[in-house]
C-alpha cells in the first residue's frame, strides 16, 4: 500500500549533529513533514526531533521500496562522511524513486600551519604508518575500524568511542567511552597525561572533535588523518543546515 501525504513529506538519512539540527529547523512546520532515519549503531544515539525509524533499509531496493511506500518527496543524505555504503545506496534509491537527493555534508578538516599531517587512504593504510611515529597511539576513529589495528606491534592504543568496539582489538589499549564536543583543554590534557606520540583520525570534519587536531598541533604530535571514501557523482551537496533548509524549501515550493 502506498500512503499519500497531503503535506510533502522528506527523509533525513541522520546520525550527525547536522542531521539533528536540520531535523530540529523543520519538525513543526505547517507546510512539510519529515521523519529522520538512524542507522542504529549507536546503543543510545541522541534523537532527533519529529518521527524517527531505525534500523537499515536493506539496500538501496530496500530505501527505495521505503521511499515509495511512504510518500517520500525528497531525501537528504545526512549521514557522516564515511557512511558511504549509505550515501551510494541513497543515490540510487533517489535515481528509482524520481525523488530529489541533497547531500549534507560537513567541510573535511585541512591542514593548518604548523600541523603534521599523514594522509591515509585507509585504516589499514593508517595501522602500517604508526610504527614509524611512536608507540603511544590516540585512535578516535569511533568504534568500526579499531580491529584495524589489532596487529599493530609495541604499540600502546587511547581508544576513545561512544560504544565499546568489537573484537579483535589491539592487545595493549585503554578504553575511553566518552562523547563530543570536546574544550581544547581537556584534548591537550588527556594527549599529555597519556604520554601520545600519535594522533589517528577520520576526517569527518566538523566542530565538534576538531579540538584534538589543534591541540595535537600545539604540541607537535603527528596526526594521521584517514581520507573520506568515495561519494556518488552528481548529488548536489552544501556544507551546512541554512543551505540544506533553503534547498527543502525550493523542493516544496
Amino acid at each position: 500500500m502506498v500512503i499519500v501525504n497531503v503535506m510533502p513529506r522528506v527523509l533525513i538519512l541522520g546520525g550527525t549533529s547536522e542531521a539533528r539540527r536540520l531535523a530540529e529547523r523543520l519538525f513543526g512546520r505547517a507546510d512539510v513533514d519529515v521523519v529522520s532515519s538512524l542507522a542504529g549503531r549507536v546503543a543510545s544515539p541522541r534523537m532527533p526531533a519529529g518521527q524517527v525509524r531505525v534500523g537499515g533499509f536493506g539496500g538501496a531496493a530496500g530505501l527505495t521500496e521505503w521511499i515509495r511506500a511512504h510518500g517520500i518527496r525528497a531525501v537528504i543524505d545526512a549521514t557522516h562522511p564515511f557512511a558511504a555504503t549509505m550515501s551510494w545506496n541513497a543515490a540510487a534509491a533517489a535515481a528509482d524513486s524520481h525523488v530529489p537527493l541533497l547531500a549534507l555534508r560537513r567541510t573535511a578538516w585541512v591542514p593548518g600551519e604548523g600541523d603534521r599531517w599523514h594522509e591515509a587512504r585507509s585504516l589499514e593504510d593508517a595501522a602500517w604508518m604508526l610504527p614509524e611515529l611512536g608507540e603511544r597511539h590516540f585512535l578516535t576513529i569511533g568504534r568500526q575500524g579499531v580491529a584495524s589495528f589489532a596487529d599493530v606491534t609495541g604499540a600502546w592504543f587511547l581508544v576513545r568511542c561512544i560504544d565499546p568496539p568489537d573484537e579483535p582489538t589491539p592487545p595493549q589499549m585503554e578504553l575511553l567511552l566518552d562523547r563530543g564536543p570536546y574544550s581544547l583543554e581537556t584534548e591537550i590534557a588527556l594527549m599529555r597525561g597519556r604520554r601520545i606520540d600519535t594522533v589517528i583520525t577520520k576526517n569527518s570534519g566538523g566542530a565538534a572533535t576538531a579540538a584534538k587536531l589543534i591541540g595535537a598541533r600545539e604540541l607537535g604530535l603527528p596526526v594521521v588523518m584517514v581520507q573520506r571514501p568515495a561519494t556518488p557523482g552528481g548529488v548536489p551537496e552544501v556544507a551546512d543546515v541554512q543551505g540544506a533548509v533553503e534547498w527543502v524549501d525550493a523542493q516544496i515550493r
